[in-house]
């Protein structure tokens, strides 16, 4: 994979008419051309804001100020036999994360509760390894059904990893609602990043859940060393799939992976990335995933303008800043959380700062990646 950070030296008017050209596109829910699509990503600091404002017509048009808060609970850490570069739980990783067998149907359903008080609107379960064996789909059926029965309005992602025939359909029978299988970066490059599993294998089985009724939800990871082109590939790829919710995610190097130490990623290039997905993606979910707090810093808030939902609090193996900093953050924003304290479109209002958290982790070598040591699997309460 090449990096391509480079402008291309387009003037101010161009980048006008670039814009109004994707406004149009995104209100009427067409995408723009690749060309287009990479133009957006070779953009100047200076034409920054108006990026983020175009793409912010885009995102109101379908969502208003509506947020959706995703609460993420791993099931099952680490030990995974998936040699992907970038994970922390993958084969040969020496990353201090926190390894665990499956939890108790008690336990998930008592962590997906943490993340529905907190404001969740979808509970995403989440476990590491190739794929489900049918015991494992029996095992998370009982999960989503204890989950669906304590919150019928909350909806339930499943993301369990590559999907056998007739395994998706049984995650619907028992109540999910959608599944995750991120395709993560282009067909061109996946060998790259991965060698146990083929790009074709994570279409297959977004295919397979959107075939069972469930709601396709897969995206991609940037700052893994991809050029401009393979963002907007992976962008259309996305798109042609049908996902309806895309995660965009922003490589958190974790120490003890073949990635550890790449920085590549600035905070505006990430808000280009962003728009450049919600122009390609205009209808779609975006979601703001892992590596926003590290990459986008203090900018995390121009990022909202863009995207439609957020994860609130902690991911898989590394931890987010405090729940109760996202929720104050969508407050000073003037964003509406769906489906907070119960009801749908509520205003959240800013917390005492004193509820304010900070990480609990283990800090990796580099700044700004803090190992997750709280919520499952652990004894300490979860960042909900």
């Amino acid at each position: 994979m090449n990096p391509s950070s480079d402008h291309d030296g387009t003037g101010p008017a161009d980048v006008r008419d670039l814009l109004d050209t994707l406004v149009a596109r995104g209100l009427a829910g067409t995408a723009p051309t690749r060309a287009e699509a990479v133009a957006v990503l070779r953009t100047g600091d200076d034409d920054l804001l108006d990026v983020v404002a175009a793409a912010g017509r885009v995102r109101r048009h379908r969502f208003g100020r509506r947020v959706r808060l995703n609460y993420l609970v791993n099931l099952k850490s680490g030990l995974c036999p998936e040699d992907c570069t970038y994970c922390s739980q993958r084969l040969g990783s020496t990353a201090q994360v926190l390894k665990y067998s499956w939890l108790s149907t008690e336990d998930a359903v008592a962590a997906a509760r943490a993340g529905v008080d907190g404001g969740a609107r979808r509970v995403c379960l989440v476990a590491s390894g190739r794929g489900p064996s049918d015991r494992d789909v029996v095992r998370v059926s009982a999960m989503v059904d204890g989950i669906k029965r304590e919150h019928p309005d909350v909806e339930v992602c499943a993301c369990l990893g590559l999907l056998r025939d007739g395994q998706a359909e049984r995650l619907a029978a028992a109540g999910a609602d959608a599944y995750n299988h991120n395709l993560n970066t282009s067909e061109a490059t996946y060998a790259d990043i991965c060698t146990t599993h083929e790009y074709a294998d994570r279409v297959q089985t977004v295919a397979r859940a959107k075939g069972a009724g469930l709601s396709p939800c897969s995206g991609l990871i940037a700052g893994m060393g991809e050029s401009d082109q393979d963002l907007v590939d992976v962008a259309f790829a996305l798109r042609d799939l049908g996902a309806d919710s895309v995660p965009v995610n922003f490589l958190v190097p974790f120490d003890g992976t073949p990635l550890a130490g790449t920085w590549d990623l600035t905070p505006q290039q990430c808000l280009r990335i962003l728009a450049m997905v919600r122009f390609v993606c205009p209808t779609a979910e975006l979601r703001l995933a892992a590596g926003r707090e590290v990459h986008l810093r203090s900018l995390q808030p121009l990022a909202l303008e863009m995207v439609s939902s957020i994860f609130l609090g902690d991911y898989l193996t590394s931890e987010g800043q405090a729940a109760r900093a996202d929720l104050d953050m969508l407050a000073d924003g003037g964003f509406e959380v769906e489906g907070a304290r119960g009801a749908a479109g509520a205003r959240v209002t800013p917390g005492d700062r004193s509820e304010v958290r900070a990480p609990s982790g283990v800090p990796s070598s580099e700044p700004g990646v803090t190992v997750r040591r709280r919520g499952p699997g652990t004894a300490v309460a979860p960042n909900a």
